[in-house]
Formats: C-alpha cells, sequence, structure tokens
C-alpha cells in the first residue's frame, strides 16, 4: 500500500512539473491564511481554535469522503491544495509516508508544517501486539498461486494455507459461509473497480486492462447473490428469478494448481429433487479447516463435480452484501485487506523480500488523536502556528484555544469518572485497535483482534477462539467495533461464546468522517462525547 502511494505521489509530481506549474489563484482566497489539513480531527481543533476569524481564514480537509488514513492518496487537487499552504498539519505516522514527496516540492517555502507525531515526540508508542492478537509480523508468510499471504503451517488454524498434508483437512459445514453475499462481477462490468485493476498494475505483471479482463472471466456469473441459513442456500440471478434449496456436505476434494500449490474445495449436493437450484456445488476459501469466512468462491455443475469446469479459470467469488465496490477494490488492490485475492500463478520475489522487509521495521502507533490529553498539546500546536502567521489575530486564537481547552479537560474528566464508575476494567475489539492511547489515558486493558494500523481482515481460528474465551473469562456484556468495520469479527466472538445475548457495540475512530456529518454538525468534541457513551455500556 505504502509503495503503491510513493510512486503514485511521484507521477503525480513528476506529470506537474515538480510542482512547479500550480496555477496561481487570483481570486479574493489568496489574501486568505490558507490552512490544509489531513483528517478531521485537525480540521475540527483548528476550526475551533479559529473561531470568528474563520472569515479571514480558509480551512480545508482533505479526507473528507470517507476513505480511510490508512487507505488514503492525495489526488492532484489535494496535493496543489498543500502546496500552496501557509500551515500544514498531517499526523506523520507510516500512513502518510507521501508527504515527504509533496513537501519537498511545495510552492510555499515559508510553510508552517505541522507534524502530530512529531509534536509529541517521545509519548508517542510503538505499534503494540497483546496476547491473543492477529499480527502480519509474527510468521513467516508466502503467497499462493491465488495472490494471499499464507502461513506455511498448515496446523495453523484457519488460516489460510497454499500447502498442507492431506490428512490435515478437516470437513466443514455450510455454517462457515452463513450469510448474505454478493457477486462483484457487476462492478468489473461497470467500472466500479477499475481503479483497483490501475493500482495492481503498478507492482503486477499485467496491465490494468489485462487484469479487468483476467478478473472478468474469473469472476463471470450470472448470480448476483448468496444466502446461506443452516443448509439452506437461497439464489439470486442477474434476471431476478430466485431459487432455494438445502444442501448436504459429501466430502472435500484436493485440487492441485498448476503452480504446485494445493486448495481443499469442498463440496455440497442438492437435498431437494424438485428444486431448480444447481445440484453439485463446490465452496474454496484456501482454508483446511473450520473458520469463519471472509469471501468465497463457488463453483458448480447440475451434471457432477467432475462437470465444474476448469477451476484455475473461473472462480465466481462472493463477498459480504455489506461491502461496497470502493471496499472490494480496495481488498483487490491490497489497501482494505493483506493481499489481493487474485489466482495469479506467479509473483515477483524481490517484491515479496522488500515487503516482508518493510513489516520488520518497527511502526509507531499513529492515531495519537484518539487521547483528550494529547489532543491539549496538539491543539496547543496549531494555536502557536496561527498566532505565528497571523499575529494580529493572536489574542483571538489564543482566546480560542483556552476555551477549547477547558473543554477537553471537562471531558477528560468525564472519562476518569466513568472509569471509575465502571464493572469492568478491560474493552475486548473483534476489529483493529486504533485506541491504545484512550485506554492508556485511564488506565483500561485491551484485546483486539488487530493492530489500529493492520490491513488484516481476516481472523483465524485460534484469535477468534482467544476472544471469545475472553468474553467468558471476564464475562463481557459488550463485545466493540470501531466505525468501519462491519461487525463480522466481534459478531463470530460472541457466538462463539457461552454469553450470546452479548450485544457489538461501535466506537468511533474519527478516521473517516464525511462532508455530509460535518454539515450535519460533527465534531470533535461530540463523537468523543458518543465514544464516552459507548465506554460507559462497555465498561458495564
Amino acid at each position: 500500500m505504502k509503495k503503491n502511494k510513493f510512486f503514485a505521489i511521484a507521477g503525480i509530481l513528476l506529470a506537474l512539473g515538480c510542482g512547479s506549474v500550480f496555477a496561481k489563484k487570483a481570486d479574493s482566497s489568496a489574501k486568505k491564511l490558507k490552512v490544509v489539513t489531513t483528517i478531521f480531527p485537525e480540521y475540527d481543533w483548528a476550526r475551533e481554535v479559529i473561531g470568528e476569524n474563520a472569515g479571514n481564514v480558509e480551512l480545508t480537509l482533505l479526507l473528507n469522503n470517507g476513505v480511510d488514513l490508512h487507505s488514503y492518496s492525495p489526488s492532484v487537487k489535494d496535493i496543489a491544495k498543500i502546496s500552496e499552504a501557509d500551515i500544514f498539519v498531517y499526523v506523520g505516522g507510516e500512513s502518510d509516508e507521501w508527504v515527504d514527496e509533496v513537501l519537498k516540492n511545495a510552492k510555499n517555502p515559508s510553510m508552517k508544517v505541522i507534524n502530530l507525531v512529531e509534536v509529541l515526540g517521545d509519548k508517542v508508542k510503538a505499534e503494540e501486539v497483546v496476547e491473543g492478537m492477529e499480527h502480519e509480523h509474527h510468521h513467516e508468510h508466502g503467497h499462493d498461486e491465488h495472490g494471499h499471504e499464507h502461513h506455511h503451517d498448515a496446523h495453523a488454524h484457519g488460516k489460510e494455507v497454499k500447502t498442507f498434508d492431506d490428512h490435515d483437512v478437516k470437513d466443514r459445514s455450510l455454517s462457515d459461509w452463513a450469510g448474505e453475499w454478493q457477486s462483484p462481477y457487476p462492478f468489473v462490468l461497470d467500472g466500479s473497480l477499475d481503479e483497483a485493476w490501475e493500482e495492481k498494475a503498478e507492482d503486477g505483471k499485467k496491465t490494468a486492462a489485462e487484469y479487468k479482463e483476467y478478473y472478468k472471466t474469473g469472476y463471470k456469473t450470472d448470480i448476483a447473490s448468496v444466502s446461506i441459513k443452516g443448509d439452506k442456500i437461497t439464489y439470486k440471478y442477474d434476471n431476478g428469478k430466485t431459487v432455494s434449496a438445502k444442501y448436504k456436505y459429501v466430502g472435500y476434494f484436493i485440487q492441485l494448481w498448476s503452480g504446485g500449490t494445493k486448495g481443499a474445495m469442498y463440496r455440497f449436493e442438492r437435498i431437494d429433487k424438485k428444486s431448480a437450484a444447481p445440484k453439485f456445488i463446490e465452496i474454496n476459501d484456501h482454508m483446511i479447516e473450520s473458520a469463519p469466512a471472509a469471501h468465497f468462491h463457488l463453483r458448480m455443475s447440475n451434471t457432477s463435480f467432475d462437470a465444474i469446469e476448469d477451476p484455475e479459470k473461473y472462480w465466481p467469488t462472493f463477498f459480504p452484501a455489506s461491502m461496497t465496490a470502493h471496499e472490494i477494490g480496495e481488498h483487490l488492490s491490497g489497501h482494505g485487506h493483506h493481499h489481493e485475492d487474485a489466482h495469479e500463478h506467479h509473483h515477483d520475489d524481490d517484491d515479496e523480500h522488500d515487503e516482508h522487509h518493510h513489516h520488520e521495521e518497527e511502526e509507531k502507533d499513529e492515531h495519537v488523536w484518539l487521547s483528550l490529553r494529547f489532543a491539549k498539546t496538539l491543539c496547543g500546536a496549531i494555536a502557536d502556528a496561527l498566532c505565528e502567521k497571523d499575529a494580529a489575530n493572536a489574542a483571538v486564537y489564543q482566546k480560542n484555544l483556552a476555551s477549547y481547552t477547558a473543554k477537553l479537560d471537562a471531558l477528560d474528566a468525564k472519562y476518569v469518572a466513568a472509569v471509575k464508575a465502571g464493572n469492568k476494567n478491560v474493552l475486548l475489539f473483534g476489529d483493529r485497535f486504533p485506541f491504545r492511547y484512550m485506554t492508556e489515558d485511564y488506565g483500561l486493558k485491551y484485546y483486539a483482534a488487530f493492530t489500529g494500523c493492520s490491513a488484516e481482515s481476516e481472523a483465524s481460528f485460534n484469535t477468534i477462539v482467544f476472544l471469545s474465551e475472553k468474553v467468558n473469562e471476564l464475562n463481557l456484556q459488550r463485545v466493540c467495533k470501531i466505525e468501519s468495520g462491519n461487525g463480522k469479527i466481534a459478531k463470530t466472538v460472541i457466538s462463539n461464546s457461552k454469553n450470546r445475548k452479548a450485544k457489538v457495540v461501535t466506537f468511533d475512530s474519527l478516521q473517516s468522517t464525511t462532508k455530509r456529518q460535518i454539515k450535519k454538525g460533527a465534531t470533535y468534541l461530540k463523537v468523543m462525547e458518543s465514544n464516552l457513551d459507548v465506554l460507559k455500556e462497555a465498561l458495564n
């Protein structure tokens, strides 16, 4: 992901003549102080400090369309905005590595740059891996012919595998694929995934057009969606026709791929003789024992299993029905998930080595804005920059800073009181966990499926079991997720625990606030107030 961003930025800067051809604006905004921020907390802090002087400041929020910080790449327009800024505020973590190249070519040499991570200095901690957490750094990884990143250990419960001993394969039931699923094939046809093909082409061995044709063939199906409940599957076709049938499990078949690896194909046969649903179906999801699936491939025939068409050329795929075309595109390009879901029989060993080496480096936990105490320090840095660049209004900025700091202190005190009054002192996230600084502020413990910056989204059997046992051990009534998560892992954790009545609650990590939410009145304080309400619920 980071490498893709770097080359994209370099390409844009080259096209723009390395920043030398940004057009000069001759409108009235030229006299305004130009402040550019990357994420919403920075934007809102600046807005609060600017206050009544808003008419003299052009304040820009770059990430305003719901794109997560970890997936964001600036557009040409974004880079032009940054280049002309008087004050530029960004997080400064690994997700912002693209900034260095942009700043080298900035048009405004006197720009004041605020890097949140640098402002906080040694208060910023390395990304933490706690007990039970999935972490892509922990194991030697490889890629199978499907483009997936896998453990070499076939006994890694529920994790995708590329090689294994046949006797390690376990029988599975349809419950592993229970839920509502959609085909991405319509998104291939309507161009919704074109950006993903472009991004794959940057590091891949195909052009964007070739990737599109490749997936167009592989994903081809006339089934728009699939619903699996118990032993019943309902298929909805693209012509609106719906058919259902019950199926019985008849065993698995070991598929030998031409790339020298294997796959376990789980076979089910239709029980309902009068149904028009496919008679023989085969499901594979790159795993060899029971585990919740993040996606799967579904092949079928009305004649026999042997009559199923070439599984290397055709692999109709189904993603959760809740995923948007954008999210599926990020999965395919490697942004939203740990690696693209491609049925390719080659990869670049040098790229794999570079990627692995990069991951071994220590990464900072960049989610510093989720500490109210850090927020005070960071607002102070923004106020100082405003005073430096606009001394005539310094008194206004200092007054507003003092007022806002008092509000942050008041909310901080509410958090302290809520934690003191809680029955629990631990949070459990069936999701990524970006709230480390918040939990450290108030002396809370936590367990989670992934680190805050993790690109993984498929929890292993071991992780699910560990988290479920923690729900039992600590008698937790709530399992948490973040606003961008679909809740599937959290629900699976609950369903595998003894406390089936536990509920999923959502914390907002403020990473993907949209223009629409801002227009409706979203503020940093309001979101953190809402998070306080969720915290109270989770601790009781």
